[in-house]
Protein backbone atom coordinates (compact mmCIF):
# COMPACT_ATOMS: atom_id res chain seq x y z
CA UNK A 1 0.00 0.00 0.00
CA UNK A 2 1.89 3.11 -0.95
CA UNK A 3 0.92 6.98 -0.51
CA UNK A 4 0.05 8.33 -3.37
CA UNK A 5 -3.34 5.40 -3.38
CA UNK A 6 -3.96 6.28 0.24
CA UNK A 7 -3.94 10.26 -0.60
CA UNK A 8 -6.31 9.40 -3.59
CA UNK A 9 -8.46 7.54 -1.66
CA UNK A 10 -8.57 10.25 1.13
CA UNK A 11 -9.40 12.71 -1.55
CA UNK A 12 -12.35 11.18 -2.61
CA UNK A 13 -13.76 10.21 0.31
CA UNK A 14 -13.62 13.14 1.87
CA UNK A 15 -13.63 15.69 -0.66
CA UNK A 16 -10.91 17.64 0.12
CA UNK A 17 -7.08 18.11 -1.52
CA UNK A 18 -4.64 15.91 0.00
CA UNK A 19 -1.05 17.09 0.35
CA UNK A 20 0.65 14.17 1.28
CA UNK A 21 0.35 10.20 2.98
CA UNK A 22 2.83 9.19 5.23
CA UNK A 23 3.05 5.67 6.09
CA UNK A 24 3.49 4.77 10.17
CA UNK A 25 3.99 1.73 10.08
CA UNK A 26 1.31 -1.66 9.84
CA UNK A 27 -0.84 -3.95 11.75
CA UNK A 28 -2.32 -7.47 9.89
CA UNK A 29 -2.87 -6.62 6.78
CA UNK A 30 -3.71 -2.91 6.65
CA UNK A 31 -1.48 -0.06 6.98
CA UNK A 32 -1.62 3.28 8.82
CA UNK A 33 -0.61 6.95 7.53
CA UNK A 34 -0.58 10.08 8.61
CA UNK A 35 -2.47 12.16 5.99
CA UNK A 36 -2.34 15.96 5.85
CA UNK A 37 -4.56 17.47 3.78
CA UNK A 38 -3.98 20.23 1.33
CA UNK A 39 -5.16 23.42 4.33
CA UNK A 40 -2.74 21.47 6.99
CA UNK A 41 -4.94 19.12 8.68
CA UNK A 42 -3.59 16.38 9.44
CA UNK A 43 -5.61 12.67 9.82
CA UNK A 44 -4.91 9.24 10.76
CA UNK A 45 -5.88 7.01 8.02
CA UNK A 46 -5.94 3.03 8.14
CA UNK A 47 -5.54 1.15 4.48
CA UNK A 48 -6.51 -2.65 3.53
CA UNK A 49 -5.18 -3.22 0.07
CA UNK A 50 -6.91 -4.06 -3.01
CA UNK A 51 -8.00 -7.17 -4.14
CA UNK A 52 -8.13 -10.52 -2.05
CA UNK A 53 -5.96 -9.71 1.00
CA UNK A 54 -8.08 -6.73 1.82
CA UNK A 55 -11.02 -8.11 0.56
CA UNK A 56 -11.47 -10.24 3.04
CA UNK A 57 -12.26 -8.03 5.59
CA UNK A 58 -14.96 -7.07 4.41
CA UNK A 59 -17.15 -4.63 7.28
CA UNK A 60 -14.32 -4.12 9.44
CA UNK A 61 -13.50 -0.48 9.29
CA UNK A 62 -17.83 0.67 9.05
CA UNK A 63 -17.90 -2.02 12.44
CA UNK A 64 -14.43 0.43 13.52
CA UNK A 65 -15.94 3.31 12.42
CA UNK A 66 -19.90 2.81 14.19
CA UNK A 67 -17.64 1.67 17.39
CA UNK A 68 -16.21 4.88 18.02
CA UNK A 69 -19.67 6.94 17.23
CA UNK A 70 -21.47 4.80 20.01
CA UNK A 71 -18.60 4.59 22.33
CA UNK A 72 -18.32 8.47 21.76
CA UNK A 73 -21.85 9.09 22.24
CA UNK A 74 -21.61 9.92 26.33
CA UNK A 75 -18.76 11.52 26.16
CA UNK A 76 -17.51 12.33 22.84
CA UNK A 77 -13.54 13.75 23.81
CA UNK A 78 -12.92 10.04 24.58
CA UNK A 79 -12.38 8.93 21.23
CA UNK A 80 -11.07 10.80 17.47
CA UNK A 81 -13.59 11.67 15.25
CA UNK A 82 -14.33 9.31 12.19
CA UNK A 83 -13.70 11.59 9.15
CA UNK A 84 -14.81 9.21 6.63
CA UNK A 85 -15.06 5.53 6.25
CA UNK A 86 -15.29 3.15 3.42
CA UNK A 87 -14.48 -0.62 3.00
CA UNK A 88 -11.05 -0.80 2.61
CA UNK A 89 -9.97 2.86 4.11
CA UNK A 90 -10.44 4.42 7.90
CA UNK A 91 -10.27 8.19 8.11
CA UNK A 92 -10.02 9.75 12.08
CA UNK A 93 -9.24 12.76 13.48
CA UNK A 94 -5.31 13.15 14.42
CA UNK A 95 -3.94 12.29 17.64
CA UNK A 96 -0.79 14.48 18.76
CA UNK A 97 0.21 11.89 21.66
CA UNK A 98 1.80 12.86 24.81
CA UNK A 99 3.66 10.78 27.62
CA UNK A 100 0.82 9.60 29.91
CA UNK A 101 0.58 11.84 33.72
CA UNK A 102 -1.47 10.84 36.84
CA UNK A 103 -3.44 13.45 35.85
CA UNK A 104 -4.45 12.18 32.45
CA UNK A 105 -5.42 8.61 34.00
CA UNK A 106 -7.72 10.29 36.40
CA UNK A 107 -9.37 12.19 33.38
CA UNK A 108 -9.89 8.68 31.45
CA UNK A 109 -10.79 6.36 34.40
CA UNK A 110 -13.61 8.96 35.00
CA UNK A 111 -14.83 8.87 31.48
CA UNK A 112 -14.26 5.21 31.00
CA UNK A 113 -17.24 5.12 33.46
CA UNK A 114 -19.70 7.11 32.28
CA UNK A 115 -19.39 5.92 29.38
CA UNK A 116 -19.70 2.46 30.81
CA UNK A 117 -22.61 3.57 32.71
CA UNK A 118 -24.38 4.74 29.56
CA UNK A 119 -25.23 1.42 28.98
CA UNK A 120 -26.42 -0.87 25.88
CA UNK A 121 -29.56 -1.83 24.83
CA UNK A 122 -28.26 -5.84 25.84
CA UNK A 123 -25.01 -7.66 25.72
CA UNK A 124 -24.25 -7.86 21.84
CA UNK A 125 -24.61 -6.04 19.61
CA UNK A 126 -27.09 -5.35 16.62
CA UNK A 127 -24.01 -6.74 14.25
CA UNK A 128 -21.08 -8.55 14.51
CA UNK A 129 -18.09 -6.94 14.41
CA UNK A 130 -13.75 -7.73 14.39
CA UNK A 131 -11.15 -8.34 17.59
CA UNK A 132 -8.16 -7.15 15.59
CA UNK A 133 -8.70 -9.02 12.34
CA UNK A 134 -10.87 -11.84 14.15
CA UNK A 135 -14.89 -12.27 13.72
CA UNK A 136 -16.63 -11.17 16.84
CA UNK A 137 -19.98 -13.00 17.27
CA UNK A 138 -22.46 -10.38 18.98
CA UNK A 139 -25.62 -11.88 19.18
CA UNK A 140 -27.71 -10.03 21.57
CA UNK A 141 -28.13 -11.86 24.89
CA UNK A 142 -30.38 -10.62 28.00
CA UNK A 143 -27.52 -12.45 30.51
CA UNK A 144 -23.98 -11.88 30.72
CA UNK A 145 -22.28 -15.58 31.74
CA UNK A 146 -23.91 -17.22 29.07
CA UNK A 147 -22.96 -14.38 26.15
CA UNK A 148 -19.15 -14.62 27.79
CA UNK A 149 -19.32 -18.21 27.54
CA UNK A 150 -20.78 -19.12 24.27
CA UNK A 151 -19.82 -15.73 22.13
CA UNK A 152 -16.32 -14.98 24.08
CA UNK A 153 -15.03 -18.23 25.59
CA UNK A 154 -16.17 -20.74 22.93
CA UNK A 155 -15.23 -19.85 19.76
CA UNK A 156 -11.41 -18.90 20.43
CA UNK A 157 -11.06 -22.14 22.27
CA UNK A 158 -12.05 -24.14 19.29
CA UNK A 159 -9.88 -22.03 17.32
CA UNK A 160 -7.01 -22.03 19.13
CA UNK A 161 -7.45 -26.47 19.78
CA UNK A 162 -8.12 -26.72 16.06
CA UNK A 163 -4.31 -24.67 15.41
CA UNK A 164 -3.48 -27.30 18.17
CA UNK A 165 -1.85 -24.79 19.67
CA UNK A 166 -3.34 -25.79 23.09
CA UNK A 167 -3.19 -29.16 24.11
CA UNK A 168 -6.53 -31.47 24.99
CA UNK A 169 -5.79 -30.73 28.90
CA UNK A 170 -5.94 -27.08 28.17
CA UNK A 171 -8.93 -27.10 26.05
CA UNK A 172 -10.72 -29.19 29.68
CA UNK A 173 -9.29 -26.54 31.82
CA UNK A 174 -11.31 -23.64 29.72
CA UNK A 175 -14.46 -25.91 29.18
CA UNK A 176 -14.54 -26.05 32.89
CA UNK A 177 -14.70 -22.26 33.19
CA UNK A 178 -16.96 -22.18 30.62
CA UNK A 179 -19.04 -24.85 32.48
CA UNK A 180 -18.61 -22.70 35.52
CA UNK A 181 -18.99 -18.97 34.67
CA UNK A 182 -22.64 -18.59 36.11
CA UNK A 183 -20.58 -18.85 39.41
CA UNK A 184 -17.49 -17.38 38.73
CA UNK A 185 -18.98 -13.69 37.37
CA UNK A 186 -20.33 -12.33 40.17
CA UNK A 187 -23.13 -10.31 41.13
CA UNK A 188 -25.36 -9.33 37.71
CA UNK A 189 -24.51 -6.06 36.23
CA UNK A 190 -26.58 -4.16 33.46
CA UNK A 191 -25.09 -3.89 30.01
CA UNK A 192 -22.29 -1.72 29.67
CA UNK A 193 -21.12 0.45 26.92
CA UNK A 194 -17.42 -1.14 26.76
CA UNK A 195 -14.17 -0.80 24.36
CA UNK A 196 -14.05 -4.48 24.18
CA UNK A 197 -10.56 -4.35 23.19
CA UNK A 198 -8.95 -2.23 25.62
CA UNK A 199 -4.92 -3.24 25.90
CA UNK A 200 -2.59 -0.30 26.09
CA UNK A 201 -1.90 -0.04 23.12
CA UNK A 202 -5.85 1.49 22.07
CA UNK A 203 -4.82 4.68 25.00
CA UNK A 204 -3.43 7.18 23.30
CA UNK A 205 -2.33 9.39 25.71
CA UNK A 206 -3.03 13.30 25.52
CA UNK A 207 -1.75 16.44 27.97
CA UNK A 208 -4.75 16.44 30.20
CA UNK A 209 -6.69 13.12 29.21
CA UNK A 210 -6.91 9.93 26.60
CA UNK A 211 -8.55 8.91 23.26
CA UNK A 212 -9.61 5.42 22.76
CA UNK A 213 -8.89 4.21 19.51
CA UNK A 214 -9.54 0.57 17.61
CA UNK A 215 -13.05 -0.75 19.52
CA UNK A 216 -14.25 -4.13 19.67
CA UNK A 217 -17.55 -2.04 21.02
CA UNK A 218 -20.52 -4.04 22.60
CA UNK A 219 -22.60 -4.00 25.06
CA UNK A 220 -20.69 -6.24 27.84
CA UNK A 221 -19.40 -6.37 31.50
CA UNK A 222 -17.73 -3.34 32.91
CA UNK A 223 -15.08 -5.40 34.54
CA UNK A 224 -13.81 -6.61 30.77
CA UNK A 225 -12.07 -3.34 30.02
CA UNK A 226 -10.28 -2.78 33.38
CA UNK A 227 -9.28 -6.19 33.54
CA UNK A 228 -7.68 -5.55 29.84
CA UNK A 229 -6.45 -2.54 31.00
CA UNK A 230 -4.43 -4.63 33.48
CA UNK A 231 -3.64 -7.68 31.50
CA UNK A 232 -0.51 -5.85 29.46
CA UNK A 233 -0.17 -2.63 31.60
CA UNK A 234 -0.95 0.59 31.33
CA UNK A 235 0.95 3.58 33.15
CA UNK A 236 -1.12 4.98 36.39
CA UNK A 237 -3.84 2.30 36.32
CA UNK A 238 -4.07 2.53 40.21
CA UNK A 239 -5.41 6.35 39.28
CA UNK A 240 -7.41 5.23 36.60
CA UNK A 241 -8.94 2.42 38.55
CA UNK A 242 -9.41 4.91 41.68
CA UNK A 243 -11.41 7.76 39.98
CA UNK A 244 -13.35 4.97 37.87
CA UNK A 245 -14.44 3.81 41.33
CA UNK A 246 -15.35 7.48 42.45
CA UNK A 247 -17.81 7.47 39.49
CA UNK A 248 -19.21 3.85 39.46
CA UNK A 249 -17.65 1.66 42.01
CA UNK A 250 -17.09 -1.95 40.96
CA UNK A 251 -18.70 -4.88 42.91
CA UNK A 252 -17.53 -6.54 45.68
CA UNK A 253 -14.91 -9.34 44.58
CA UNK A 254 -13.51 -7.45 41.33
CA UNK A 255 -9.93 -8.72 41.57
CA UNK A 256 -11.23 -12.39 42.06
CA UNK A 257 -12.52 -11.65 38.50
CA UNK A 258 -9.69 -10.26 36.79
CA UNK A 259 -8.38 -13.19 35.25
CA UNK A 260 -11.73 -14.45 33.77
CA UNK A 261 -12.18 -11.41 32.41
CA UNK A 262 -8.39 -11.67 31.16
CA UNK A 263 -9.21 -14.90 29.30
CA UNK A 264 -10.99 -13.63 26.47
CA UNK A 265 -8.24 -11.31 25.05
CA UNK A 266 -5.45 -14.37 25.75
CA UNK A 267 -7.00 -16.79 23.76
CA UNK A 268 -7.26 -14.48 20.51
CA UNK A 269 -3.92 -13.85 21.35
CA UNK A 270 -3.41 -17.37 21.16
CA UNK A 271 -5.32 -17.04 17.88
CA UNK A 272 -2.99 -14.90 16.65
CA UNK A 273 0.05 -15.49 17.71
CA UNK A 274 0.34 -18.77 18.57
CA UNK A 275 1.72 -20.98 21.62
CA UNK A 276 3.60 -17.92 23.18
CA UNK A 277 0.77 -16.85 24.85
CA UNK A 278 -0.64 -20.39 25.61
CA UNK A 279 1.26 -20.53 29.45
CA UNK A 280 -0.19 -17.02 30.11
CA UNK A 281 -3.94 -18.04 29.10
CA UNK A 282 -3.88 -21.66 30.63
CA UNK A 283 -2.54 -19.21 33.89
CA UNK A 284 -5.59 -17.30 33.61
CA UNK A 285 -8.12 -20.35 33.19
CA UNK A 286 -6.79 -21.64 36.36
CA UNK A 287 -7.33 -18.26 38.51
CA UNK A 288 -10.42 -17.77 37.02
CA UNK A 289 -11.18 -21.38 38.64
CA UNK A 290 -9.97 -20.47 41.83
CA UNK A 291 -11.96 -17.25 41.80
Amino acid sequence: MDGHTVADRVAKLTGQEVGRATPKGGSHAWTVFRVELADGTPLFVKALPDGPEGDGFTGLFQSEAHGLDWLGQPTASLVPDVVAVDSHTLVLSWVDERPATPRAAEVLGRRLAETHTAGADSFGARNDGFIGPLPLENTPATEWPRFYAERRLAPYLRRAADRGVLTPADTRTVEKVIDSVEDLAGPPEPPARIHGDLWGGNVLWRDNDAVLIDPAAHGGHRETDLAMLALFGIPHLDRLRDSYNEVAPLAEGWRQRVALHQLHPLLVHVCLFGAAYRTTTMDAARAALRG
